[in-house]
Formats: C-alpha cells, sequence, structure tokens
C-alpha cells in the first residue's frame, strides 16, 4: 500500500542540506545517472548517489566480481568507471532531466588523486547549465577492493586531509566510512573537524569467500566487500556509535536496508536519511518500495515526521 504523503511530513535535513525525503539511492547500485527512473519518479526521493568516480577512467578488478551469499553479497569489482569528465558529459544531463538530486562519489588512491577529481568536477560544474543538479558530493574513503594500499578510512591524519583536500568543491562533503576499523568514531570527528558536513556510515564489510571446487577465492581480487541484510546490525551499531560519540556530526546510515523498518533502525540509531543499495539489485524498485514502507511505518504510530526519529532510541526511543 503506498503511503499517504499528506499525513507525514517527509523532509530532513542533513547538516544544512535539506532533502525532500530520507531515503536516497546508494553509490554502485543506482548506475551512473538517471537509470532507476525507468522505475520509479527519483525526484520523490531525498537523492541519487553516482557510482563513485576518479578523476580518470578506471577498469575496476578482474572477473569474477560478484559472487552471492546468504543474505547478500560480496563484490570486488574495484571501481571501474569513465572518469568525472565523462559523467559530465554523458550522465549528469540526464539526471537533470529527471529532476534527480545527486549526490557525486568520488575516490583516488592517493590524497593527489582525491584532489584531481575534486578539481575535475568543481570546474566541470562551474560551466554546467546542469551545475545545480548536484547538491552533495559523497567522499568515498572506503572502498575494500583496491589493490596497492590500505583503506584510507582507517588513517585518521590521512582521512582528514582528503576531506580537506575536497573542500574546493564548495559543496557539502560527505566522508563514506569504512566498518572494518576501531578507530570509527576518532576518524569521524577527524573528517567534521576537516570540513564534512556528515558522514556516510558503512561502506562494505571486508570478506573472503573460498570457491567448494577449487579451493580458491571466488572473487578474481580475492577478497572483497560484502553487502546486504547481513551487515546491516553493523551497520546500526557503527550509526548508533557514532552518535553517540558526536552527536552534532550528521550520519547517512546504509548497509543492509530491506525494508522500511530497516531504514527507521538506522534513523532511530542516528541516521538522519538512509542510503538503499544491494537490494536494488534484487530490485530495482526497492527504494521507492522501501521510501513508502517507512512512511506508512511512522503513519501507523502516528509520528507526522520523519525527521522525529533521529537519535530516538538514544533518548526513550518510541511508544505505541
Amino acid at each position: 500500500m503506498a503511503a499517504d504523503r499528506s499525513l507525514v511530513a517527509t523532509s530532513v535535513k542533513v547538516g544544512s542540506l535539506e532533502l525532500a525525503h530520507p531515503i536516497i539511492a546508494a553509490s554502485g547500485t543506482a548506475g551512473h545517472g538517471a537509470e532507476l527512473s525507468a522505475y520509479g519518479d527519483l525526484s520523490t526521493l531525498g537523492a541519487v548517489v553516482v557510482k563513485s568516480l576518479s578523476a580518470e577512467a578506471w577498469a575496476g578488478n578482474p572477473a569474477p566480481r560478484v559472487h552471492p551469499i546468504a543474505q547478500g553479497m560480496i563484490n570486488a569489482v574495484g571501481l571501474q568507471g569513465s572518469g568525472v569528465a565523462h559523467w559530465l558529459a554523458n550522465d549528469l544531463p540526464a539526471m537533470a532531466t529527471a529532476q534527480v538530486k545527486a549526490v557525486v562519489s568520488i575516490w583516488g588512491q592517493s590524497v593527489e588523486e582525491y584532489r584531481r577529481a575534486a578539481e575535475l568536477l568543481s570546474k566541470g560544474l562551474e560551466s554546467s547549465p546542469y551545475r545545480d543538479t548536484v547538491i552533495a558530493v559523497e567522499v568515498n574513503l572506503s572502498c575494500p577492493n583496491l589493490s596497492g594500499h590500505g583503506i584510507f578510512a582507517h588513517d585518521i591524519e590521512l582521512s582528514a586531509s582528503v576531506i580537506a583536500t575536497c573542500m574546493i568543491l564548495q559543496r557539502p562533503l560527505w566522508a563514506k566510512l569504512s566498518p572494518n576499523t576501531d578507530r570509527l568514531i576518532d576518524v569521524a570527528r577527524a573528517v567534521q573537524n576537516a570540513g564534512a558536513s556528515a558522514v556516510t556510515l558503512i561502506n562494505t564489510v571486508v570478506g573472503l569467500v573460498l570457491d567448494p571446487h577449487t579451493g580458491r577465492p571466488v572473487l578474481g581480487n580475492g577478497v572483497g566487500g560484502l553487502s546486504g541484510r547481513a551487515i546491516h546490525p553493523v551497520a546500526v551499531r557503527a550509526v548508533f556509535d557514532v552518535h553517540a560519540a558526536v552527536p552534532d556530526l550528521a550520519i547517512v546510515g546504509v548497509g543492509g536496508v530491506a525494508s522500511g523498518w530497516d531504514a527507521a533502525e538506522l534513523m532511530l540509531a542516528g541516521a538522519s536519511a538512509v542510503q538503499v543499495g544491494t537490494a536494488t539489485f534484487a530490485d530495482p524498485r526497492a527504494c521507492f518500495k522501501i521510501a513508502n514502507e517507512l512512511e506508512n511505518w511512522v503513519r501507523e504510530r502516528k509520528i507526522g515526521v520523519l525527521a522525529d526519529l533521529t537519535g530516538r532510541a538514544h533518548s526513550g526511543g518510541i511508544h505505541p
């Protein structure tokens, strides 16, 4: 059943940025632009986070790249993409036409590569008639599927340096952090101090799956990132802990969201908005369904404002 939005105030704030709805399509799962518009009205969502972009084209990891597991999947795509310039020319116009609020995800293998990606994006948007479509930039500090260096979000100083470098974008920055570290709270504080207006929690959990026929890793990269419902409790814990420690830092929750309750749970733990990722692979309408389920969930509990859910687990919870 579709929710009656006249009975629920859906707008939320992530830092100073106001979104029409807390449900957001997550990076790497919603395409490069407006691909999901074939399944619903993307303007009804809070935003769409595009697949992570580097300064230049990047081939990604060797196949096989994706493997299903119980309650999720493991992947090592390795951030394949055509680069910032290609996205600006080919995908941004389609997002503008579909009236999508875009959050651009960027990545690099060094602080200099992040700087270059941020610089190219900044200059490209300055000259683009579609510049207002991009409302924020998610700085991906936490992909586990690249060789040659550790995960940026495991290093406090390095994470802060990347965010400081990306401040040239003059848009709200969301630092996407890793659950694979005991320094999560310290990293969250560091990126906030460096200028991030929010943190995205969490990225995938590092895992390894072996092939029963060969005894070798099923993925071409060996290790990969575990996502889907199996990691949802990890995401809830991370959001809860960071909100408790840094209550003035906005959080975008992500990890195993497959229902309206899953989204509500992350908001209760401290998230202001929630991204839907792996569920979209199983059903490209997942974002729209989860948005309706979330609205129905709060309406049934006579909670008229979605934003009022944020952090309620820390202050008495909710009452029937």
